[in-house]
Order: C-alpha cells, then sequence, then structure tokens
C-alpha cells in the first residue's frame, strides 16, 4: 500500500474532509493551507502552489518590502506523508507537515524545515543522529469583557492547587497529543499565574521539531474549545515568562555524549558544548528571535542571561541535567535555555546543531562549568571567567548573526538573507515605536 493510499484509509476512517498542509515561515508563525481529502493525492504528487512572499511577513504580520521576494514568484508546498495525522481538536479535519520546493522540484533555499532535513542527514551519512526534545512553557488566560487579561490563578510554581482550575483543559490537550503519537512525558504548572510547561519525549530531530509544531497547534486550538486563550510569547505579561528549551544528545552506536567509562558527560558533549558557547550571541538571532524574547533573556529570572554552561544549573545558557540513575547513558544531554517559543523551530535547532558541531569539529574545549547562579557572581569575576552576557536586544543578536560565518553557512546564503530581512524588519518596526512592544499583537500570534 502507498502511503498516499494509507492516507485515504486515514481520511475516510477519520472523517476527513479537510487536511491543512502546516509550514513556519521566517516569522516563527505557523501557516496553513487546507486541501479538500479528495486532493490529498494530487497535493502529495505535484504540491500546492503558495506565493514566495509568505516567508517575508516579519511577528507582526508586516511585509519586509526590500526584501529579496516581490508579488511576482510562487512555490511549492510539499506535504510530507509520513506525517499525516488525524487531528482529535478539529472536526473532520487532518493534518501534514510540509517541505517547501520551487516548481521545477527542488528544495526551496528559504525552506528551513528542508535545510533541517539536508543536515540530519548529512549527519546519518556520519553516522550521527540527533536526538532532541522540546519543553514548551504557555500560559493560558481568558479575555474579559472589555478586553481585559484575566490570569487564571495565582498560586505559583508546582501548587497542586494551581492545577485544578485548568485541569479538563490540561487532561484534553494531553489525550490530544497522545491522538497524534505525541508522547507526554511531564506535565506541572509554572512559576507564574496560568503558566503551564508540557514535557515530550525525545525524537530523532526533524520528527521532534514537527511534533513542536503540533503541540502549539494543540494546545491552543484545545484551550480555545475550553474557554482559554493561550499564548506562548516570551514575555507575555509582567513577572511572567514562556521559554522553550532545546533538548540535545547526539548518537552513533550509543550515546555520542556519554563516557561509559567516567560514566559522565563525554569528550564529545564537552565540545559540543564549547560550540554552543562560541556562537551564543548570532544563536539568540534563531532561538530568541522578536524583540520580546529580550524581556525575558534577563539575569536570575529562570532564563539565561550569560555565556556558560554547568551541570544542573538553571541560570546556565547550556544546563546538563542530572542523567537518571538507572539509564545514564540514555539520559545524558544538554539543555539550550535561550529559545522561545517565538522562533522558527527548524531554524533554532539547525542553527544549535551548526554550532555544536563546529565545537566536535574544531576539538573546542570549553571553560570551567559555572556552579552558582552566575548573576551574583561579580562583574570582575565574571569578566576572569569568560562569562559574557547574551545580547540584549534583537538588534545586537542580528549583527551578531551577521558577523557568524558559522551560522550563515549552516543556513545557506538565501535562508539566512532572507531571515535577516524579516527580522531586521521586526527591530526596525519596534525602534519606530518602542511603547509597548506589541504584546497583545503578539500574544494573537504565538
Amino acid at each position: 500500500m502507498t502511503r498516499t493510499n494509507a492516507i485515504d484509509e486515514r481520511c475516510t476512517d477519520g472523517k476527513v474532509d479537510l487536511v491543512r498542509l502546516l509550514f513556519v515561515t521566517q516569522s516563527g508563525a505557523v501557516r496553513a493551507h487546507a486541501v479538500d481529502s479528495s486532493k490529498v493525492e494530487s497535493a502529495v504528487q505535484t504540491g500546492v502552489t503558495i506565493s514566495e512572499l509568505v516567508q517575508t511577513y516579519n511577528a507582526l504580520g508586516r511585509r519586509d518590502k526590500s526584501g529579496q521576494f516581490d508579488a511576482a514568484g510562487e512555490v511549492r508546498l510539499q506535504p510530507d506523508p509520513t506525517t499525516f495525522q488525524v487531528l482529535p481538536y478539529a472536526e473532520r479535519t487532518g493534518a501534514m507537515l510540509c517541505n517547501i520546493e520551487t516548481l521545477d522540484g527542488d528544495p526551496w533555499p528559504i525552506d528551513a524545515r528542508s535545510s533541517l532535513r539536508a543536515l540530519e542527514r548529512d549527519l546519518a551519512d556520519a553516522g550521527l543522529s540527533p536526538n532532541v526534545a522540546f519543553e514548551s512553557e504557555f500560559h493560558l488566560f481568558k479575555q474579559g469583557p472589555n478586553e481585559e487579561v484575566q490570569r487564571v490563578d495565582e498560586r505559583g510554581a508546582y501548587a497542586t492547587a494551581s492545577t485544578r482550575e485548568t485541569h479538563e483543559t490540561i487532561l484534553a490537550i494531553v489525550d490530544a497529543l497522545k491522538a497524534q503519537d505525541i508522547s507526554v512525558e511531564k506535565y506541572y504548572p509554572e512559576y507564574a499565574a496560568g503558566k503551564h510547561e508540557i514535557v515530550t519525549g525525545h525524537r530523532s530531530g526533524l520528527r521532534a521539531v514537527d511534533e513542536y509544531v503540533l503541540l502549539r497547534e494543540t494546545v491552543d486550538s484545545v484551550a480555545r474549545d475550553h474557554g482559554y486563550q493561550s499564548t506562548f510569547v516570551p514575555k507575555p505579561f509582567d513577572n511572567s515568562t514562556n521559554g522553550c528549551h532545546i533538548h540535545v544528545s547526539l548518537w552513533d552506536d550509543g550515546n555520542a555524549m556519554y563516557d561509559p567509562e567516567q560514566k559522565e558527560l563525554s569528550q564529545t558533549g564537552r565540545q559540543f558544548i564549547a560550540g554552543i558557547l562560541e556562537h551564543a550571541p548570532g544563536l539568540c538571532a534563531l532561538t530568541a528571535p522578536t524583540v520580546n524574547s529580550y524581556a525575558r533573556l534577563r539575569p536570575q529570572i529562570g532564563a539565561a542571561a550569560f555565556v556558560c554552561w554547568g551541570r544542573e544549573n538553571r541560570e546556565a545558557l547550556v544546563r546538563v541535567p542530572a542523567p537518571d540513575s538507572g539509564d545514564p547513558e540514555g539520559s545524558t544531554r544538554i539543555e539550550f535555555r535561550a529559545a522561545d517559543n517565538t522562533a522558527n523551530p527548524y531554524v533554532a535547532l539547525l542553527g544549535l546543531l551548526a554550532a555544536g558541531l563546529d565545537g566536535v569539529e574544531r576539538d573546542l574545549e570549553p571553560p570551567e562549568p559555572v556552579t552558582v547562579d552566575p548573576g551574583n557572581l561579580s562583574e570582575k569575576e565574571r569578566t576572569d571567567r569568560g562569562v559574557n552576557r547574551l545580547p540584549r536586544t534583537l538588534g545586537q543578536a542580528l549583527d551578531a548573526l551577521e558577523s557568524d560565518a558559522t551560522l550563515r553557512d549552516a543556513l545557506g546564503a538565501d535562508l539566512c538573507k532572507a531571515y535577516l530581512g524579516v527580522k531586521r524588519s521586526h527591530w526596525e518596526a519596534f525602534t519606530r515605536s518602542a511603547n509597548s512592544w506589541k504584546r497583545d499583537r503578539l500574544r494573537s500570534i504565538y
């Protein structure tokens, strides 16, 4: 049975009439075209034509009119049939993740999913496979009759009382994720009112990102069905943040980040960390890519603000979590903490892998791990230890990305140019009107 026939059967069995073709633009927003289920075979075989311009809109929905794309020019959404899902939260609807191809059928250089897939294939040729998980934080809230935001609760981190008001909603989200074969490992209420975190299982690189996109769609859709709004914005309210921590390990015959003799992080793992630290400023432009992101990346609020690493250190840019005692090899990994949900996740993982692999290829050695909150070190102590501040603005991060040859090469010239253009337009829109950081607008997008 062909994959298309299998999808046809699932559409029939699931009474699916519409199939959403999902993709993520440079802005990090999830977009979709939908086709009737009778057109799925045609969509898989020949793609669905869309305008190139869709990739030029920034997070505020404004087109980068000075970019390389104009009104003329089309590409094709090419659905990946292996990603087909019947959506449990949308009546008579399915979904597939898409690559974007040129009209000639070649990978479009602007498409980050295609670029990540190519990197994953290169790693496979070298005998390596990335194992990845995204830890997603989000807020549930209600909009009052006068458009005021009504927070769900004020009870605080991990409080059992914080689980009660949204219990049915969270259960519905978990059930919907499992119905899409997305494993859920943990859930807990986070530090701020209405803030929640769902931890999904580790997957191969591309599949992990695809599942993360489906998670974002699922949370938003189920929340609306239950009378809430959701937001993944990095700084959605005062005294609140949302992160998206990215966990990565590299595997060959075993976990390349684990040293079985020393029973700890391997030399490869240390080199991978060194590469991330080396490229941290430019990497932030890929993982924290909105103006609002830099309201989150501040010292001592549970988000990274300094370029350092540490074992079990939640204020470090790179944390090495404590391994599970029953499976130290399987659980040894790094966690990158300066990422948030406004990122295009394909771009973010592409940059993170490229930075870490550069450290491995160049045999870089990281500095000594930081064992305290770096915000409690004096400025002199941080200077002596090489603990530098991350970019404080999107503008600084974009300048760093533009100067980072390794990250530019990883993206490729076309994707890098398009990405920088869209993000520069976002930064310029903010600098022209720096009054509210457009939080209300961003909450409606992420």
